[in-house]
C-alpha cells in the first residue's frame, strides 16, 4: 500500500545534466556533471543513471547511501554507466549492509547480436571482445566485480568488508515477448504498452521501449506515486512511445542536442566518420523543439531538459524556447530539485538548489 501524499513531498534533484562520452569544458563558466537523476520521495530515493561525478553529487545533495532504495540505467552507453563502479566500490563504505536490504539494479539485458555496421564504412570495423561483444546489466556488473577483485578480495579476506555483490541485487529488464520487439529489426515496437519494472510502498516504475539507435534495447522510465509522477526519456530520438508513456505525467524530464553544434563539431560531415557521427546524432536524438512538441502532445504539466548536448552550451540556448510552451518549462543546473507533486495552487516546480 503506496504512503498518503502528504508525506511524499516527490522530487528529483539532477545530480547531472549533461550528456555525451565527454569532459565538456568548463571555461565557459557553464559546468555539467554526467547525467544522473535522483527521484525522491519521502525518506527514499532512486538514481536513474549514473553518469560522471554521481557519488560526488549524492554526497553534495545530502542523499544518503542508505536512502537508495535502486538504481535504473534507461541503456548501456558509457555516459550513462559510467560510475557504476564507483557506486560498486565505494557505495560499500556508506552503506549498512547489515541492516539495509541490497539496492536493486535495472538495466537492459544482453542484446543478443551486434548492430549493423554504417552503410559509409570502407572497411568494416571489428568489434571489441567478440566472445562477449553485447553484455547487460547483469554482465556488465559481475565483469566489473571480476575486474576489481583484487582490491574485493584483499578488502574481504583481511578487512572483513561485504562484496558489492551483497549491497546490490543486479536485475536484466525483460522486455515483454508480446511486444514484437527484436534489437535490430525492431527495436522500438509501435504501439507497446508501458510495462511495471519495479514496484515498493513508495512508487510504481513502469518501462517502454525508445529509440536510440544503433544501441538496443533504450529504455524511458516513469515513476508514479500517490502524490504526483515523472517520466524520464533516457537518450532518445523523437517517438511516440514516450508520448504513451509520459501521457498526463505531472514532470518530464526529456534530453536535448543543439544539431547545429553538431554539425559544427563534426565539421559538417567532410569525411565518412564526421558524416556517421552526424547521422548518428540526428537518428538517435532530440533537438529542444520536438522535445516541447512531445511533452505538449503528451499533456505534461512541467517540462525540464536535461542530458543537454553540449554540456556547456549557456542556458539562454534552451531557455528562449519557453515561450512555446504551455505548462512550466525548465532548464535545470546540477543539483537543482523539481517538484513532481501533482500540480496545484501550492506546489510549483521552481527550482531550488540542495546541498552545497
Amino acid at each position: 500500500m503506496q504512503q498518503q501524499s502528504q508525506n511524499l513531498a516527490p522530487r528529483v534533484v539532477t545530480l547531472g545534466t549533461a550528456g555525451g562520452p565527454r569532459w565538456w569544458s568548463s571555461k565557459t563558466g557553464q559546468h555539467r556533471h554526467g547525467i544522473a537523476t535522483a527521484v525522491v520521495v519521502g525518506d527514499a530515493y532512486y538514481l536513474v543513471d549514473a553518469g560522471l561525478g554521481v557519488g560526488r553529487q549524492l554526497e553534495r545533495a545530502e542523499l544518503p547511501f542508505n536512502d537508495m532504495r535502486g538504481v535504473f540505467i534507461t541503456h548501456l552507453h558509457s555516459d550513462h554507466t559510467i560510475d557504476i563502479p564507483s557506486l560498486l566500490m565505494m557505495g560499500l563504505y556508506a552503506r549498512d549492509t547489515d541492516g539495509k536490504a541490497p539496492i536493486q539494479i535495472f538495466g537492459p539485458g544482453d542484446r543478443g547480436m551486434l548492430p549493423p555496421v554504417s552503410s559509409r564504412a570502407e572497411v568494416e570495423p571489428q568489434p571489441v571482445c567478440p566472445d562477449n561483444s553485447t553484455p547487460g546489466t547483469s554482465d556488465m556488473v559481475h565483469s566489473l566485480v571480476q575486474a576489481y577483485a583484487t582490491d574485493l578480495n584483499d578488502r574481504i579476506l583481511d578487512a572483513l568488508r561485504p562484496s558489492p555483490l551483497d549491497c546490490f541485487n543486479v536485475n536484466d529488464i525483460e522486455v515483454p515477448a508480446d511486444s514484437g520487439y527484436h534489437p535490430n529489426d525492431n527495436p522500438t515496437p509501435a504501439g507497446m504498452a508501458p510495462f511495471e519494472v519495479y514496484r515498493d510502498e513508495l512508487v510504481t516504475v513502469t518501462a517502454i521501449l525508445v529509440e536510440h539507435p544503433p544501441i538496443a534495447p533504450a529504455f524511458a522510465f516513469r515513476f508514479d506515486t500517490v502524490a504526483g509522477s515523472v517520466t524520464i526519456s533516457g537518450d532518445t530520438t523523437a517517438t511516440d512511445n514516450l508520448v504513451t508513456l509520459a501521457t498526463g505525467t505531472d514532470l518530464l524530464l526529456h534530453e536535448a542536442i543543439d544539431f547545429e553544434w553538431v554539425e559544427a563539431a563534426y565539421g559538417g560531415g567532410k569525411t565518412d566518420t564526421e558524416q556517421a557521427s552526424i547521422d548518428h546524432h540526428r537518428k538517435s536524438h532530440t533537438s529542444p523543439e520536438q522535445a516541447i512538441e512531445l511533452a505538449t502532445r503528451a499533456g505534461a504539466s512541467r517540462l525540464a531538459l536535461h542530458h543537454l548536448v553540449p554540456g556547456n552550451t549557456p542556458a539562454a540556448r534552451w531557455e528562449r524556447l519557453a515561450t512555446t510552451f504551455a505548462g512550466e518549462f525548465l532548464i535545470p543546473h546540477d543539483l537543482d530539485s523539481i517538484s513532481f507533486a501533482r500540480q496545484d495552487a501550492e506546489h510549483s516546480a521552481t527550482l531550488t538548489k540542495v546541498g552545497v
